[in-house]
């Protein structure tokens, strides 16, 4: 079995986009409560997220768009980035945990104290690239995470998205990077839907409307899997949306919380049998407060086999 730890902050439900906005502390609560309802909190470590500092956001963020974000955060109210971001007083509060999770999970992987980390953190971060917050998102946790991995050392990472939308961040700021492969499926066409790019360490899997959990299982095992054996990460980084649910309306796609499951236990089991020294996951989509419950329950389980 596994060990796994869910890695969180009360700060990051202090980041809110306003009482309608679909990204919303209500989320963290339900799988709080998920963890509790279900006994996982007896079978999971959790563990409290470190604060992030300055610097750590500038291994991935330009200055630019660092000192935009400090110096925007509103007194009150809100303030926009764009259409669908906003901050609020205390957004740089939860950004700092949001962004501190991924480190503590890299730490704890590296010091060999757990298998696997899930970031239940907010706001997510998949759609922020190096020079602009996006899409719900203001900094890439992931990105964040994977180059502190890097700075002490990691030579191979793989970056998996399971999010239902495109993460054009992560893929804009790894594109370029021989020593990232990342693989992300999304509904097409679907926002941001992106242009679809040759590159070396990209395997993008598009997915038309209505598809399935078994269209999950044949992208995972049909195109990621070969790539992954063939590249050896060393660490494993995954996106884990959870908004391609059948009952979420952010998507047309018909995902159910036990393909959560297959394909963290699948990812798990290529972990545990190819020398990857450990899984971090961050929470990104998932906006349909009961199946995102359910799915991060699943997800969680297949991790822990």
């Amino acid at each position: 079995m596994s060990r796994i730890a869910v890695i969180t902050h009360p700060a990051c439900r202090r980041h809110e986009m306003g009482s309608e906005h679909p990204e919303s502390p209500e989320r963290l609560d339900v799988i709080s409560d998920r963890l509790l309802a279900s006994s996982l909190d007896l079978e999971v470590r959790q563990l409290q997220a470190r604060g992030a500092q300055r610097q750590d956001y500038l291994r991935v963020h330009s200055e630019r768009l660092v000192h935009e974000v400090e110096q925007r955060i509103p007194d009150i109210g809100y303030a926009d980035l764009d259409g669908d971001t906003r901050l609020c007083p205390q957004t740089l509060h939860a950004i700092e945990r949001a962004v501190g999770a991924g480190l503590t999970a890299v730490d704890e992987i590296l010091a060999g104290h757990i298998d696997a980390g899930f970031c239940a953190v907010r706001p997510p971060g998949h759609h922020a690239s190096e020079d602009r917050s996006a899409g719900f998102c203001i900094f890439n946790n992931l990105a964040i995470a994977v180059r502190y991995a890097q700075s002490l050392g990691i030579e191979r990472i793989a970056v998996l998205d399971i999010d239902v939308h495109h993460g054009d961040g992560t893929q804009s700021i790894f594109s370029d990077d021989d020593a990232v492969l990342l693989c992300s499926l999304f509904q097409r066409p679907l926002y941001p839907d992106p242009e679809l790019i040759a590159r070396d360490n990209l395997v993008q899997s598009p997915l038309p409307p209505a598809s399935d959990g078994q269209a999950l299982r044949e992208v995972v095992a049909q195109q990621w899997l070969p790539r992954l054996q063939e590249f050896k990460p060393q660490l494993i980084f995954v996106s884990a949306g959870f908004d391609a649910h059948l009952e979420d309306d952010m998507s047309a796609l018909k995902f159910v919380e036990q393909d959560y499951g297959w394909f963290s236990q699948y990812i798990s089991e290529f972990a545990q049998t190819h020398d990857v020294k450990g899984v971090v996951s961050f929470l990104e989509g998932g906006y349909h407060l009961s199946a995102l419950s359910r799915s991060v329950e699943h997800y969680l389980r297949g991790q822990l086999g």
